[in-house]
């Protein structure tokens, strides 16, 4: 324990932030969040929206399948069905940009909570194949269910409006993709503060055990379901505004494998893995394109290998943090806060 933080009440340990240092650092991080957009140009500004969008998504899959141990393989279609509320409700009803996405994370919820209710009875590999399942089922409903979905074509989105301006740029839209993705990872790390938190952590650990307890592991493994496909929804939402069209093939199996990617790559069962997963993943197809324009001049048609060698990566990368480090860049950012903890000093 640092010196001079002990904790006189269960509030103060269960807090998120226990240390001044790391109040400090907090503020200095959310001062660059708010300060970035008066910084960087229009791409990147695209990018770090988009990194936003997928941090909610890839945190509602951390707390399924991080935190409760459910795997799933259909956090895209859950995004897909927040995108296409979303795109509904601009066309038919206008309704508010809030409201909307309210919808949205509320009608993924339900159609997550249909999709979890296997889960008492298979788990593992059985429940990832089941996802695959609902994921394939819900790309059926979404190509030919045309007067809702528009079918192969999609569904064009209006410009997002709140309280009368239009979010027309990347500028606009960022200051509603960083408070509603700052809300949902909030939620996220006070939800494992609660007893619901940790009777999802129980049924992770031992199932059969938390059921001995008392914890009723339907109730809470459709919840973990819901929660998680809210996420979904909302993110689907916010990623509908941002590129103004749905069609069937936005959301592609391959999302979800990402996204299951980036909590992997991040650290599972962390709020901070599910974050910085999604920021490295959405970020390293600039890093090898970076890697292809330097050794252009010496092999020819790089370019053309640009889309292979970013799915090599992507598999390469998950192999990787699983063999050499399982616990994903959230333990190394870990073992780096420690040492500097204890720096000068050896442990």
């Amino acid at each position: 324990m640092i010196i001079g933080t002990a904790k006189e009440t269960y509030r103060a340990d269960a807090a998120l932030l226990t240390t001044q240092p790391q109040r400090v650092w907090m503020a200095i991080f959310l001062a660059a969040l708010l300060g970035l957009p008066f910084v960087l140009n229009a791409y990147w500004l695209y990018l770090v929206c988009l990194a936003m969008i997928n941090v909610g998504a890839a945190t509602g899959l951390n707390i399924l399948t991080g935190y409760t141990g459910l795997v799933s393989l259909g956090q895209a279609a859950f995004m897909a069905v927040g995108a296409y509320t979303v795109a509904w409700l601009e066309r038919e009803a206008g309704t508010p940009m809030l409201v909307n996405l309210a919808a949205a994370g509320a009608v993924a919820a339900a159609v997550g909570v249909l999709v979890g209710i296997p889960s008492l009875r298979v788990k593992g590999l059985y429940l990832a194949i089941a996802t695959i399942a609902a994921s394939f089922i819900l790309h059926f409903v979404f190509v030919h269910w045309v007067p809702v979905t528009g079918g192969a074509s999609g569904i064009n989105v209006p410009p997002a409006s709140v309280f009368g301006v239009e979010l027309v740029t990347y500028f606009r839209l960022y200051w509603v993709i960083l408070p509603v993705t700052a809300l949902m990872v909030l939620g996220a790390a006070n939800l494992f503060r609660t007893r619901i938190g940790r009777a999802f952590i129980a049924v992770r650990d031992r199932d059969i055990s938390a059921e001995v307890l008392g914890i009723p592991l339907l109730h809470y493994k459709l919840m973990s379901f819901g929660i998680a496909s809210f996420y979904a929804g909302v993110s689907g939402g916010l990623w509908a505004y941002f590129f103004r069209v749905v069609t069937p093939e936005s959301f592609p199996f391959l999302a979800s494998v990402f996204l299951l990617a980036a909590i992997i790559v991040g650290g599972m069962g962390t709020i901070l893995g599910g974050i910085v997963g999604a920021i490295f993943m959405t970020l390293a197809p600039e890093m090898l394109r970076f890697v292809v324009e330097w050794v252009s001049p010496w092999v020819p048609n790089a370019g053309t290998l640009l889309s292979p060698l970013r799915t090599v990566v992507f598999g390469a990368m998950i192999v990787g943090f699983l063999v050499f480090e399982p616990q994903g860049i959230a333990e190394i950012v870990e073992r780096i806060r420690r040492y500097f903890r204890l720096w000068p000093f050896r442990t």
